[in-house]
């Protein structure tokens, strides 16, 4: 394992494995696939050092619920995957936000549908991210650019599994997963890595109540065996055991959204670049946003007045802040290697009906800085006759 201050040379998988350990990560199941296989390499080459445990499990099915029965069981758990796994996870996603059970699914997206482009790259799970399980449920999705952010973001993943009780996505790309780039290994703020709770905090004969809400989140996890608590994925009361009324059904279920819902502001994570004078505005996230920020040091040397807007965490997505943004502009481009999923976000957003254009690319290739710059030459050009 790296220590703080070490500059290194990493991959972007390998940087995803080594921040969840970081993050106190112990327990890995899952099945090899392009492009995330390194993640399982890596995990079943270092956890056993710090007294974790690596699983190859049978398939992506048994592999995300062995991270659900290991978080519970007081490990912090994850799983990698890539879009035909995650397709397969989906119902133990579901479960695991029932059953408000911290744990982290990477997916690194490769070329879709079906087995797709395994060696290619695309940003086509975004929408699966968020609606992909069955059921009406929020998610927390975070999507970095860099391999030292992804290093960075894993941690945060964690952390935010743990404060809030429920599965975190953690999406990559298959270029973000074989890169390579060098920086300099950070130091982490301790208050990101949150413990469990030991069983000291209970008083004497005090029962805990294991899916009670308290200020808006539900109170922390106890691992199985410090205290007795039931677990299932029905309608279920404060003390996990099943109550199928309408009334319950009605509290839990807006009790798992009001627990998202309510803390946008600390779940959100954004960068903007140059927005202060922006006329055009480029929308662009993961990989993509690489493209995007070159283009926008490009344009500005041409003297043209752009500027980037790359939401970190996708799911809930930065809506507050975008739509300040949308009042300052004058056109939008939204850039991403798929068909439009968060262009019709961002049009769902765009009140004022700025002039919107997306700039989108399905063939496994990143779309490079001069086919953005194209673009906002022909969208300057519109907005001349807009």
């Amino acid at each position: 394992m790296n220590k703080v201050g070490d500059y290194v040379l990493m991959q972007g998988d390998k940087a995803c494995a080594l921040g969840a350990i970081k993050a106190g990560c112990r327990f890995f199941g899952g099945y090899p696939i392009t492009p995330a296989t390194e993640i399982a390499e890596t995990m079943a080459e270092e956890l056993p050092k710090v007294g974790g445990k690596f699983i190859q499990m049978e398939d992506e099915i048994a592999s995300a619920c062995s991270i659900i029965g290991a978080s519970l069981s007081g490990a912090k758990s994850m799983t990698a995957t890539s879009g035909p796994g995650f397709s397969l996870m989906q119902e133990a996603i579901g479960y695991a936000a029932m059953t408000e059970t911290p744990c982290v699914f990477v997916n690194v997206m490769r070329g879709g549908p079906s087995t797709g482009m395994p060696t290619r790259i695309s940003q086509g799970d975004i929408m699966q991210a968020k609606w992909g399980t069955h059921g009406d449920h929020p998610i927390i999705a975070l999507y970095p650019s860099t391999v030292k952010e992804t290093y960075i973001m894993i941690i945060k993943a964690f952390f935010l599994a743990e404060r809030f009780r429920t599965p975190v996505i953690f999406l990559m790309d298959e270029t973000l997963g074989h890169m390579r780039e060098s920086f300099e290994i950070p130091e982490i703020d301790s208050k990101y890595i949150l413990p469990r709770l030991s069983g000291e905090e209970l008083e004497d004969e005090e029962i805990y109540h294991p899916f009670e809400s308290i200020n808006d989140t539900t109170t922390p996890l106890m691992s199985m065996g410090k205290s007795r608590f039931h677990v299932s994925g029905l309608v279920h009361d404060e003390t996990g055991f099943p109550m199928g009324s309408s009334n319950m059904a009605d509290k839990l279920l807006r009790q798992l959204d009001k627990k998202i819902r309510m803390h946008r502001d600390e779940i959100t994570a954004y960068e903007e670049y140059m927005t202060e004078d922006a006329e055009i505005l480029i929308v662009a996230y993961g990989t993509a946003a690489r493209a995007a920020k070159r283009a926008v040091k490009l344009a500005r040397v041409d003297g043209m007045k752009i500027g980037l807007f790359r939401p970190i965490t996708i799911w809930p997505f930065p809506n507050t802040r975008l739509v300040k943004l949308l009042q300052n502009v004058d056109a939008v481009l939204v850039a991403e290697l798929n068909l439009g999923q968060i262009f019709q976000e961002v049009s769902r957003l765009n009140k004022q009906q700025k002039l919107l254009r997306l700039l989108s690319r399905v063939d496994g290739s990143l779309i490079p800085p001069e086919q953005i710059l194209e673009a906002i030459t022909e969208l300057r050009i519109e907005l001349d006759e807009y």
